[in-house]
């Protein structure tokens, strides 16, 4: 029997999802079977549901910036959630990336598992936050690695299979560096704030990428690939791999499914910049749901500010008359609490005064 993980920051190994598929299954292994599955789904086609997108170079643009920063706030106070177009990352950068994920996930297991998590560590192929032998399992695998800074690299993970994966990582980490810091500081910009004394903390930030595999499920309303979370990051920054739809958002009771653009980013604000806002901005719940016709591929990339950084509402914000409603930590005990929590306790209810 394997021993219980001390805390979130690793995890339990389980079977590999894309094996399971693979074998042509008919129905799903029980523990993947969710019964409390709520599959409230609303269209796309409801134009008051429909997915914001921003436009970076309208944001750049000194004529149109104040608009689409208008724009943006809204995005980020009604949903938290947006897809961005003309971010500037090249479509080369994106396209060997994409490649690079699809050659390591058509690998055989036994060539992945040269990358597996260790105990100890999050980091790896494997799954994320598996804390007992009677959980419920998700609908997918993944491969998690910490990208920046430098120092936080771990290369015994990263694979060496495809021949160009690392280097293509290498190049879009740097990609989501550059387009983190931007727009985090348009989205202080929102808010009234000073852009660069909020966008310098995620310049030498913390950025761990978080690859995953969805694959083709025989009874997809009975699983989930992602249960419903939100992220604990300044922002997140999604790239799906493909034209199939699986990521959905909460929005006001209802599952909006968050269609792919081609060469868009979706970007989700997490908890670190909720507490900035003091509440304005809200980081929105979000799952992925399975399919049973196509393999579904993703790239996130959860950016954070660096570890010295205070984690706390705006003090602009609060002198303006608003009381605090959440503490001030250092960025580093930030991620203590949360990788030292049970996994039922609500983070962000933990950070409220």
């Amino acid at each position: 029997m394997a021993v219980e993980p001390e805390s979130l920051e690793w995890s339990l190994p389980v079977p590999s999802v894309q094996e399971l598929a693979i074998q042509g299954l008919q129905t799903v292994p029980p523990r993947y079977v969710r019964d409390d599955t709520d599959i409230i789904i609303t269209a796309p086609s409801d134009p008051s549901l429909r997915i914001p997108l921003i436009d970076m170079t309208k944001l750049v643009n000194p004529e149109s910036q104040e608009q689409e920063i208008q724009r943006l706030h809204s995005a980020c106070k009604e949903w938290g959630l947006f897809q961005i177009i003309n971010h500037g990352v090249s479509d080369e950068s994106l396209s060997k990336m994409k490649e690079q994920v699809q050659g390591f996930f058509d690998l055989p297991l036994q060539e992945k598992k040269r990358w597996a998590q260790k105990p100890g560590s999050l980091e790896g192929y494997g799954q994320a936050f598996v804390t007992s032998e009677e959980q419920k399992l998700e609908w997918n695998d993944m491969i998690f690695l910490r990208t920046r800074p430098l120092q936080n690299r771990n290369l015994n993970f990263w694979p060496e299979n495809p021949q160009e994966f690392r280097k293509a990582l290498e190049t879009y980490s740097e990609d989501m560096n550059r387009v983190a810091v931007s727009i985090v500081g348009f989205i202080a910009m929102g808010l009234g704030l000073e852009a660069q004394q909020y966008s310098e903390t995620f310049r030498e930030g913390l950025y761990d990428i978080r690859i995953n595999c969805y694959p083709p499920c025989p009874e997809p309303d009975r699983v989930l690939g992602f249960n419903p979370h939100a992220d604990i990051s300044g922002i997140t920054l999604l790239l799906e791999c493909g034209d199939m739809a699986g990521l959905q958002v909460l929005k006001d009771g209802h599952w909006v499914v968050v269609e792919p653009i081609n060469g868009a980013l979706v970007a989700n604000l997490g908890h670190v910049t909720q507490i900035m806002s003091n509440g304005i901005y809200k980081a929105p719940d979000h799952r992925a749901v399975a399919n049973n016709s196509k393999q579904r591929l993703s790239i996130v990339t959860f950016c954070y500010p660096n570890l010295s950084a205070d984690v706390g509402p705006a003090e602009k914000l609060i002198k303006s008359g608003s009381p605090p409603l959440f503490k001030t930590l250092k960025c580093e005990e930030y991620f203590h609490r949360f990788y030292n929590r049970k996994l039922e306790v609500s983070f962000i209810d933990s950070l409220k005064i």
